[in-house]
């Protein structure tokens, strides 16, 4: 049974046929085995009962997918080559290993680069043994046997070794897609063609195509152009190998298998089986098998592998662990939070895996250059072919044919399909070591313009783990019930100061109450019923719009706690004013170093916060900000964001909380703090796993980086093309007698390759 599938090239053509879908395998179907015994099979993941290997699946991975990076719409369920650019298909999803086919693609190309550069050899040396002093290679081989070697020895060369590109080609011209592989396929094919001809009837040729007498044969050139391009596509399959490696670094680092507590025993299981809410024990020298919570012990955790920090972190009870990271001193007993996918070490994967397949806007115009470019190329050939046959010098034709192929060949834009992949691949791989993960290749690109930033305070220029540090109540009300109150309420809301108030509860060692009938007001504060009373917590405006009448006592203390940068939360029980909570928020060590850094790259940093004029405007003085906005809501955060994107900015907006969601998915560039919410995390375009400010100054410093390799990519995939075409076609040889060898063409277009290779992966020592 076929699967009909209508698939449109990103760059332009037509559809590709449909192809019949293999049959589907079940999951059940794909047991493991292990690699050192081969008898050994299981129907579930875990260790080799002889050996001790861990067990491997049998068989290809169940539902894979393989797309197009240029032509992301082109998806099918086995690998190949695109039939719109003829690039190979890569993996939709990443593998916790090099690809195999991958693998194959690469050992296939350099079997047909050695075994194609040995033909090529023998059939070179004769072609141009009379240019090199002292090889005399007519005293020996006569015109008429050498001309028979060529032909014996460039045939398999051409149709063997460069077969690929002639299935491309043709390909390309079926689809009504033209492409690099359709300059290649006319060039070689007319070049060998010729030639064939010339030594099978060479009574054929009139005498414009004679030299002295002698048809000239270009059995060399098509075999070393074909050598060329075999090596420029080796090195391309080697390097886009190399792109993956920061990501294949990662998965190679999760754990196995975890030690997982039953009944008080331990049981060794495979990490696949470990389920939310399972105790795991972790050792000394481990790696934390999942993402969980602390729930006994204490620890220092290496995290480096996610956040880039090099200096471990101490994680004790109530602390979060991420999975894969290496415990290094202490044993602690976790509870596992987030299985499969949900871990952040999945989501970093899938996330650059997504990022790595997208596409900038500046492809798009490289998809319509090259669009316009190839077919204008072959017409510039034609036109070539025709001057060098009507106006040429003798053999005009002999000229006019090796003229036409030399445009064919330089003008080849084989590197432009790596230009811009590479260097997105590369360089989001490398962010991603460094704790940046970035969305999309749109997000790269436009970071790169952000010229302001607009920053809630809270968990972004500040630590986000506030604490209690003043408490005022009013008169007949003990302090233990004021703060006991609130935690009651705030109990139930995931905000930071909300915390802060439960947790000096918790210290005092008070009774925390329940609330129901729980209510949150964005930007405003919170309620609940507690033991019959309905008990707010929040700004004076909260409670005021809800008819309460605030002590002129207690507002004056409110003003003088928040000039000193701390926040102030209202205590109200039904109509009693109970009294205020003064919370502060150490600024980040890191901060004042990275908006002295952003400030040097000439961006404006704005704060935007629903903190109260006077707390905001302490903490902007304090940290030399360039503006202050206070006391906004959801929408104004909103409002400020489309204000400035009309004056023509590139607005970047950095937040971690719920509220922050709406601006930072209206911001040209959403950067969310790893440490805040899911909902954030989801609005942004970038995540800082690390949740630092200076993360923001590399993800700026990365996009700038990252866009520049891509620009000069583009360079040397049209630069050579350009300046080449013309003196291909021979525009110097009136003047200079100059006249370009198809030979050398080749080895200029393969030239823009390996350099193209070589630019994008400098990257991967980009500092950050």
């Amino acid at each position: 049974m076929s699967e009909e599938k209508e698939h449109h090239c990103c760059c332009g053509g037509g559809k590709t046929e449909s192809s019949p879908a293999p049959e589907a395998r079940s999951p059940e179907s794909s047991g493991y085995i292990c690699p050192m015994c081969p008898g050994v099979e299981s129907e579930e993941p875990g260790d080799c009962p002889m050996c001790g290997m861990s067990l491997e699946r049998e068989g290809p991975p169940v539902g894979v997918l393989y797309i197009c990076p240029m032509c992301p719409e082109i998806e099918q369920d086995h690998p190949g080559d695109c039939p719109m650019c003829g690039m190979p298909l890569e993996p939709k999803t990443l593998a916790a290993g090099p690809d195999p086919h991958a693998e194959e693609e690469v050992r296939d190309l350099s079997r047909r680069f050695w075994i194609g550069l040995a033909l090529t050899a023998p059939v070179f040396f004769i072609a141009m043994g009379k240019m090199i002093p002292g090889l005399r290679l007519g005293d020996w081989l006569s015109p008429d046997l050498s001309k028979w070697i060529e032909l014996l020895f460039a045939t398999p060369v051409v149709l063997w070794v460069g077969g690929i590109f002639f299935k491309k080609g043709w390909n390309s011209i079926r689809n009504r897609h033209l492409n690099m592989f359709t300059l290649i396929m006319i060039g070689v094919g007319a070049a060998f063609v010729y030639s064939v001809v010339a030594v099978l009837f060479p009574g054929f040729f009139p005498e414009s195509f004679r030299k002295h007498g002698e048809i000239g044969l270009y059995f060399e050139a098509a075999c070393v152009i074909t050598v060329l391009v075999v090596l420029g596509q080796w090195l391309e399959a080697w390097a886009r190998g190399k792109t993956g490696e920061a990501i294949q670094s990662l998965m190679g680092l999760a754990a196995k298998d975890a030690h997982r507590l039953v009944d008080g025993k331990e049981e060794d299981i495979a990490i696949e089986r470990v389920q939310r809410g399972d105790l795991l024990r972790v050792k000394p020298g481990e790696r934390i098998p999942i993402d969980g919570v602390v729930v006994e012990g204490k620890s220092r955790v290496d995290e480096s592998m996610i956040t880039g920090e090099p200096v471990p972190v101490e994680r004790g009870v109530g602390d979060e662990v991420i999975g894969a990271t290496v415990n290094e001193t202490g044993a602690f007993t976790m509870r596992a939070e987030k299985v499969g996918g949900e871990t952040v070490l999945a989501q970093i994967i899938a996330m650059v895996a997504e990022a790595q397949r997208s596409r900038a806007p500046i492809q798009k115009l490289a998809d319509t250059v090259a669009g316009i470019f190839v077919p204008t190329v072959i017409v510039i050939s034609v036109i070539t072919f025709l001057v060098w046959a009507i106006w040429g010098p003798a053999p005009a034709m002999a000229y006019a044919v090796v003229n036409a192929v030399a445009v064919l060949i330089i003008a080849c834009p084989c590197a432009l399909g790596l230009a811009t992949p590479m260097s997105i691949m590369v360089g989001m791989g490398r962010a991603a070591q460094s704790g940046i993960l970035i969305k999309n290749a749109e997000v790269l690109e436009r970071v790169e313009k952000v010229e302001v930033l607009l920053t809630d305070k809270t968990g972004t220029l500040t630590a986000g783990r506030p604490s209690v540090v003043e408490v005022e109540t009013a008169e007949g009300v003990s302090r233990e019930a004021l703060v006991a109150t609130a935690a009651a309420v705030e109990s139930s809301s995931e905000h930071p100061l909300a915390r802060a108030i439960v947790e000096e509860a918790e210290a005092a060692d008070l009774e925390i109450a329940s609330a129901d009938d729980f209510a949150s007001t964005t930007g405003g504060g919170v309620s609940g019923r507690v033991d019959g009373k309905r008990v707010r917590v929040g700004k004076a405006e909260f409670l005021r719009s809800a008819g309460l009448s605030l002590p002129e006592t207690l507002v004056t203390r409110e003003a003088r706690w928040q000039k000193e940068a701390n926040t102030v939360a209202w205590v109200a029980a039904d109509e009693e004013v109970l009294g205020l909570i003064a919370i502060a928020d150490p600024i980040k060590e890191t901060t004042r170093s990275a908006l002295r850094e952003l400030h040097e790259r000439g961006v404006r940093v704005v704060m935007a916060t629903g903190d109260h004029e006077a707390t905001a405007s302490a903490v902007g003085r304090e940290l030399g900000l360039d503006e202050v906005h206070a006391g906004l809501s959801p929408e104004d955060k909103i409002e400020l964001v489309r204000k400035l994107k009309s004056e023509g900015r590139v607005v970047a907006m950095a937040g971690d909380g719920i509220n922050d969601a709406p601006a930072l998915a209206e911001a040209d560039v959403g950067i969310a703090m790893g440490t805040g919410t899911d909902v954030a995390i989801e609005s942004a375009g970038i995540t800082l796993v690390k949740g630092d400010l200076h993360g923001i100054a590399n993800a700026i410093n990365a996009g700038q980086k990252v866009m520049r390799n891509i620009r000069q990519n583009l360079l040397f995939a049209f630069g050579y093309n350009l300046l080449g075409v013309p003196i291909a076609a021979g525009i110097l040889y009136p003047f200079l007698g100059i006249l370009l060898s198809p030979m050398i063409a080749g080895a200029a277009m393969s030239f823009s390759s390996v350099s193209v290779i070589a630019n994008s992966l400098r990257l991967r020592r980009m500092k950050l």
